[in-house]
């Protein structure tokens, strides 16, 4: 989807069968545990869950094309041997215009990736240290 299409509440007509859109929302929304790349597209058209029109659904209906045309794209689980538990964190210290730095982590059970996360940190860091520390501390509360 791209990022400069908005879908809003008088775009096309009401739809007939809500419950119908409401069950490929839910669907679509626990396919991006394993599909990253839709969460952006799928979180727009979850916005209209109540309401739904024709439009919502066409958008819905891109989706599931793009989904068809890319079977192979993905986070693979693989069966491993191990069921290690780890943590990569990273910061980019004081990176954005108003200083703040933007930390971001991942964790791997058995090799596979199972969570990410980047956002901007809510205070400004006096040093990098400090920035890697509160990106290690919120790694640290993921993991535990």
């Amino acid at each position: 989807m791209e990022t400069k299409v908005k879908l809003n509440l008088e775009d096309g007509n009401p739809l007939d069968n809500i419950g119908h859109y409401q069950r490929l929302v839910g669907k679509l929304i626990y396919l991006t545990i394993t599909r990253p790349d839709i969460n952006y597209a799928v979180s727009m058209v979850s916005q209209f869950i109540h309401a739904p029109r024709t439009s919502h659904l066409d958008a819905i209906d891109k989706i599931l094309r793009y989904l068809k045309g890319t079977p192979g794209q993905g986070i693979l689980m693989k069966n491993n041997s191990s069921n290690d538990i780890i943590g990569f964190s990273d910061v980019d210290w004081a990176g954005s215009c108003d200083r703040k730095s933007t930390s971001g982590f991942c964790t791997f059970v058995g090799g596979n990736l199972v969570t990410w996360k980047s956002k901007k940190q809510t205070v400004t860091a006096r040093s990098s240290a400090e920035a890697e520390y509160r990106a290690m501390a919120s790694t640290a509360s993921e993991l535990i």
